[in-house]
């Protein structure tokens, strides 16, 4: 079936009809009660932290900025997004990617947090109200590392079908003497995390950067490859030093539950998968790499329930290498392809695959993701999964950046201010990828006066004729 965007489907009876010609099947609510399972608050019970009360069941998810200062500090750009996430309503606010050393950052101007920036990070913390519960994400971006601008990789392993792309090779391939160097950076960030105010930090493992990249180190040799003991030491290591060295902060995982083949565009601009036949580098997929296979991801999330995290933030693939999947949208960014499905049946897929978790694991709070495409449709879906035990938290990404006020108002009653939507425009990829701010564009009243706005238009029509 052709994809049909969102907006279109302008009553509840279309919507459904439309899940179900796809064959999609996801929760839904006929009627959103301000007061129901949304506005519950919800405790999350931690080895460190102890339990942490969040008031409602709304979530922002952490993203890469790529707006701070060259040594990695906060800006105003930056301290603007942070604000309006602390105005947004939301009850937990999982907040953006950071690095842990200026090598592992994905772009130059992506948060670093160490001794120099550490104080405007507790600016940052004091920009949220005192019942939100906020958390730090802390990243080494591995393979996709562009500290300068240029891919600088940092690898876990050979990989056949995506070194080409940002030009590594065996050189690249992290020790296990640097990956030690890193789990320690690791604590250290968090140490400071901690002492700037925050909850919880996440040790990120997802989307193809270095935590992710290990968990599917099959190949690798030595003490962080092999088998799944050896491919979830890194992230073990990382857990039991930040409990070692700052005992009462409270430890988050986001994790990609799966993983699937690189796609490229074809001749018609249509993702297809790259890889034909068996692909052995997908964490959380079958032997082909094409379909689910969640049984590594109960068992990491099962390891990290002992070491006694208790939030858990779900999410699947990569945006480098199969956005379609990590992020459904109707508009691809302008370097990527078009999806090869209809976005609706990537959201189910992953609410699909959040509610298994869920399930498995009632003792671990779980941040559900992809909700953004379903629109005018959110709330309704959100409110059900929710219901069903389907997940904690709705989590809020790309919505986020156009309108950060979407819980307060459906906690308020009010009905959604349909202009600030987030219709998937994927202008806040494209942007970054061309070296500009990171912001919504195209509905955000700032960014939208922007002078980067100008140099945005010609680097898509750019792409367009490069493509």
């Amino acid at each position: 079936m052709r994809p049909v965007q969102v907006k279109n489907l302008s009553s509840a009876e279309a919507f459904l009809a439309h899940l179900n010609g796809l064959g999609a099947k996801m929760p839904f609510s006929a009627a959103v009660d301000p007061l129901g399972a949304l506005a519950q608050p919800k405790v999350i019970t931690d080895a460190g932290a102890g339990h942490l009360v969040v008031p409602n069941r709304f979530a922002i998810l952490p993203m890469e900025g790529w707006d701070a200062a060259s040594d990695g500090a906060p800006t105003d750009l930056v301290r603007r997004r942070w604000q309006r996430f602390g105005d947004s309503g939301a009850g937990l606010v999982w907040a953006e990617a950071t690095a842990v050393v200026p090598a592992g950052r994905a772009n130059p101007n992506q948060l670093v947090l160490n001794e120099q920036t550490a104080e405007g990070f507790a600016e940052l913390r004091s920009l949220f109200a005192s019942t939100q519960i906020v958390g730090l994400q802390l990243t080494h971006s591995g393979r996709y590392a562009r500290p300068l601008g240029q891919a600088e990789p940092h690898t876990a392993y050979v990989h056949p079908h995506l070194d080409d792309a940002v030009g590594a090779s065996e050189r690249h391939v992290l020790s296990d003497n640097q990956l030690d160097e890193l789990v320690a950076s690791f604590v250290h960030a968090a140490v400071l995390a901690s002492q700037a105010g925050f909850h919880f930090v996440d040790v990120k493992a997802c989307h193809g950067y270095l935590g992710h990249e290990l968990l599917s180190a099959y190949d690798r040799p030595g003490r962080y490859g092999g088998d799944l003991a050896g491919r979830t030491l890194f992230l073990r290591s990382v857990i039991a030093g930040i409990r070692d060295a700052a005992p009462q902060l409270a430890i988050g995982l986001r994790l990609s539950l799966f993983d699937t083949v690189p796609y490229v565009a074809g001749d018609d601009g249509i993702g297809q998968p790259r890889v034909q036949g068996p692909y052995r580098f997908a964490f959380g997929a079958s032997p082909s790499g094409l379909e689910i296979d969640l049984d590594e991801t109960h068992q990491v999330i099962e390891m990290v329930s002992r070491l006694g995290l208790g939030l858990l933030s779900a999410t699947a693939g990569s945006p480098y290498y199969c956005p379609h999947v990590q992020r459904p949208a109707f508009f691809p960014p302008s370097d990527g392809y078009k999806p090869p499905e209809d976005p609706l049946v990537g959201v189910a897929r992953q609410l699909g695959a959040t509610a298994a978790v869920a399930h498995r694991h009632p003792g671990v709070a779980v941040v559900g993701a992809g909700y953004s495409y379903l629109q005018e449709w959110l709330p309704h879906v959100g409110q059900a999964v929710v219901e069903g035990g389907d997940a904690s938290f709705v989590g809020l990404g790309r919505m986020a950046l156009s309108y950060p006020n979407l819980p307060a108002d459906i906690l308020g009653g009010r009905p959604l201010e349909r202009r600030l939507i987030c219709r998937t425009f994927s202008d806040c990829t494209t942007a970054p990828r061309s070296g500009l701010i990171s912001g919504c564009f195209p509905i955000d009243q700032f960014y939208k006066q922007h002078p980067q706005r100008v140099e945005l238009a010609a680097a898509k029509k750019h792409m367009r004729r490069g493509a």
